[in-house]
């Protein structure tokens, strides 16, 4: 029997799940305290009398590729045979082949259950060009933006540069097209500092997605769903940076870092309603399940909120107990422990659909 159609007739509790961590990505880090979270909270740490899984196991993908199995590095190929009584991978990777249909690719090719957002859904929502289309498309506000690689920055660097400069008078954000969790990001006013951005996002390789700075409020909106069912967005939260001007990679992770308010208290009902709203649309037209996380500004003209601008979708956010996707499940009543079953749910029911 296939793990697709084993997994058709299991309940949680029958469960072997692996919870992949780690990974070569700039976000490896945060990746494998977010594995270690899922692991606990599916081993009952955190609460107690649910339903969870019979075995968790913790397989950590490392610097170079290899899954670390019982302690032993293997390659993909060798640790998916060693793991056949897997029955569901649940997907702490972040970002680079974790989270841009790489591995999502691997397990479906030989017919293994995962968590989160499918091969299409996962590489589509990684390239920050192609989700700004896919918002736009549903009539989600987006910044203006300009994308180009290191040949074009090379070959005109004055050109690109006016383009750039053109783009808005509050400043710019300076971006990785496939990166996350804010690594060779730049926000400045200063046009001085628009080489250097540029740059930073070069040196690793990727991309530049250069968009015009947005003055408001920053918020993220989670959003749960399965394959062919209406998307349920959560409770928005929102991100106030305790020293810098935005939510950059110290504000999320340090202890002293950015405080979050859920439900957010600097803007109105009807804001909230819009970002649900928003969030929910581009989840549904990128294809997303399982869950996802969706960045917003709210913009202020005076004392007037405008249309809320679409920031990316994380199709893999972050899952440590301090998250955003976590906070914003446990206003709804859902705990982290909860949060983690549910997606494993929401796994076995695409499986079922798809065997």
């Amino acid at each position: 029997m296939s793990a697709l159609a084993a997994a058709k007739q299991q309940r949680v509790e029958s469960l072997c799940v692996a919870v992949l961590s780690g990974g070569r990505s700039s976000e490896r880090e945060v990746s494998l305290r977010s594995g270690k979270g899922i692991a606990r909270a599916l081993r009952g740490e955190l609460v107690s009398g649910r339903a969870l899984p019979r075995e968790v196991l913790e397989v950590e993908i490392d610097s170079s590729g290899r899954w670390r199995v019982d302690g032993e590095a293997l390659t993909a190929e060798v640790a998916l045979a060693r793991l056949s009584r897997v029955d569901v991978f649940f997907l702490g990777l972040h970002g680079g082949e974790g989270e841009d249909g790489t591995v999502q690719g691997l397990l479906a090719s030989c017919g293994r259950v995962h968590t989160g957002s499918g091969v299409r859904a996962s590489a589509l929502c990684m390239d920050k060009l192609a989700t700004r289309g896919v918002a736009e498309s549903v009539g989600v506000r987006v910044a203006l933006g300009l994308c180009f690689g290191s040949a074009e920055w090379r070959a005109d660097r004055g050109g690109t540069l006016a383009r750039m400069e053109a783009l808005g008078k509050d400043g710019w954000v300076i971006k990785p097209r496939f990166g996350g969790s804010s690594v060779a990001t730049t926000v400045t006013r200063e046009r001085a500092a628009l080489e250097a951005g540029v740059e930073a996002v070069l040196a690793t390789g990727d991309d530049v997605l250069v968009e015009a700075r947005v003055p408001g409020v920053e918020t993220s909106c989670g959003v749960l769903g399965d394959r062919g069912a209406l998307p349920h967005a959560l409770m928005p939260i929102e991100i106030r940076p305790a020293k810098g001007e935005w939510f950059d990679y110290a504000e999320k992770y340090s202890a002293d870092g950015a405080h979050e308010l859920c439900p957010p208290q600097s803007v109105g009902e009807h804001s909230i309603a819009r970002i649900r709203s928003s969030a929910a649309r581009v989840f549904a037209r990128a294809g997303c399940e399982g869950y996802a996380r969706i960045d917003f500004i709210v913009p202020r003209e005076g004392t007037e909120e405008q249309e809320p601008v679409m920031l990316e979708v994380n199709t893999l956010p972050g899952f440590t107990e301090r998250s955003l996707l976590p906070q914003e499940a446990a206003y709804e009543g859902i705990d982290y422990t909860a949060l983690c079953v549910r997606i494993l749910e929401s796994a076995l029911r695409r499986a079922a659909v798809g065997a």
